[in-house]
């Protein structure tokens, strides 16, 4: 992977459940809404001074959201950032940069 190009569009995997539960609450507020499932299914990194997470997450029915997810380099020990995200998304739309 090219420092700064975002990888190629992966499976989730248990790490990206993982950060994705980590926004959630964030997501929520913003969205003034609770969500009944957030499942992580798909994502693409990004190496940037730290790294950038796009991930696609479902959230019920036909519903999907994608997120992107900032987690500062260790030694700065901030917590993961909801950075920007994406509503009204379907099952087949391609995770892009936003």
């Amino acid at each position: 992977m090219m420092c700064g190009a975002p990888s190629a569009t992966q499976p989730a995997t248990a790490e990206t459940q993982h950060i994705a539960d980590q926004v959630r609450s964030q997501l929520e507020e913003k969205e003034n809404k609770k969500f009944p499932v957030f499942k992580a299914m798909s994502f693409k990194s990004q190496v940037v001074a730290g790294t950038n997470y796009f991930i696609k997450v479902h959230v019920g029915d036909e519903e999907f959201v994608h997120l992107r997810v900032f987690q500062s380099l260790p030694h700065e020990n901030k917590p993961l950032t909801l950075s920007n995200y994406q509503t009204n998304k379907a099952k087949h739309d391609e995770l892009t940069y936003f």
